[in-house]
């Protein structure tokens, strides 16, 4: 659930709302997802998002816990890690989707953006 959004940008937004990765996945059986996590060996500027016609997807986990460890096992190749040094233990997660969503958009040349 989206809490802190500004209200006067709900009109421009469609979000869908599921009740679990399995649940996304049905939904979605032909998305590109990529799993954050430091456990990623492979950096998030490291992948092909430029492909306007993919839906990709990026899954998260949260703040405190990260993603389930069997999840990261089952999908190493598609695990992404943004550099950090080792004095930073993880970066705040709205700012974390930020970086990986404005990645994306670069290598669309920006699409529908000024």
């Amino acid at each position: 659930m989206l809490k802190r959004a500004g209200l006067d940008y709900w009109e421009h937004v469609d979000i869908h709302y599921h009740d679990g990765l399995d649940e996304l996945f049905a939904a979605y059986p032909d998305g590109k997802y990529h799993y954050i996590t430091k456990f990623g060996t492979k950096t998030y500027s490291s992948f092909d998002f430029s492909d306007v016609e993919e839906d990709y997807f990026f899954v998260f986990g949260q703040e405190t816990k990260g993603l389930p460890r069997e999840l990261i096992d089952a999908n190493l190749d598609r695990c992404l890690r943004i550099p950090m040094n080792e004095h930073i233990r993880s970066l705040n997660l709205s700012n974390t989707a930020a970086i990986l969503m404005y990645e994306a958009l670069r290598q669309q040349d920006f699409p529908n953006l000024k």
